[in-house]
């Protein structure tokens, strides 16, 4: 088929899909798993990798191999051994293909320290959001699909590359501020009444400004005797 059919082929695919309601568009991620990366786009076409690597495991090897450069002993260790994601597999192997370094490298970065998320993980190595390189991370998604004979729809970012594919945008969800963080530890503290109560106010004073004389354990005045 000549490319320039096979690209309508895909196109109309996707574009009957979306139609037709089916799970083209790429769901909700699960709360257990967030890949961070900074793009909301990128975030939700990982989770679909997720579902169809999943589903279709020899594909998504053969695609990590073939294409990405992994070694097929790596992709079966980190799928089977470590328990990666087929989404976290994919992407660490495209920013490797980005850098021109082996897939493995960025593994042992993500390794080293991945608390923030893949988004952290890229700008260490250089691949900032809204960079050349960044762009060119998101427009591998693409022909991954295609080969795949999977529809994926574009965003607005992509649309020069891909002028005929449909295409939606997804939210990018804003980072926890450090202002949210600490609330929400207050708010636990409060829970398990890690705050010290507030001091009461002393003993009330009757009118005209007279002390009131303490009671004792019987309920009696005590005020001017003395201790037996």
């Amino acid at each position: 088929m000549p490319h320039s059919l096979k690209r309508k082929f895909f196109a109309l695919t996707a574009s009957l899909a979306t139609l037709l309601g089916t799970s083209v568009q790429a769901q909700d991620l699960a709360p257990a798993w967030q890949p961070r990366s900074g793009d909301g786009w990128v975030d939700a076409w990982l989770g679909d990798i997720n579902r169809y690597g999943g589903r279709y495991r020899e594909p998504f090897v053969d695609e990590m191999v073939r294409y990405y450069g992994a070694p097929r002993e790596l992709v079966g260790e980190l799928l089977d051994r470590r328990r990666w994601t087929p989404g976290d597999v994919y992407y660490a192997c495209a920013i490797a293909q980005v850098l021109g370094r082996p897939c493995r490298y960025v593994v042992d970065e993500w390794d080293r320290d991945h608390a923030d998320g893949w988004g952290a993980v890229a700008q260490r190595l250089g691949i900032k959001p809204g960079s050349a390189d960044f762009h060119k991370l998101k427009r591998g998604f693409v022909p991954t699909y295609d080969r795949w004979g999977r529809p994926i729809l574009i965003d607005s970012e992509l649309r020069r590359d891909f002028p005929n594919r449909p295409f939606r945008d997804v939210e990018t969800p804003a980072p926890a501020k450090a202002s949210d963080a600490k609330a929400k530890d207050a708010k636990a503290k409060d829970a398990k009444g890690g705050h010290a109560a507030k001091p009461g106010k002393g003993p009330a004073k009757p009118h005209g400004g007279k002390q009131a004389p303490a009671k004792g354990p019987a309920g009696k005045g005590t005020a001017g005797k003395g201790q037996d």
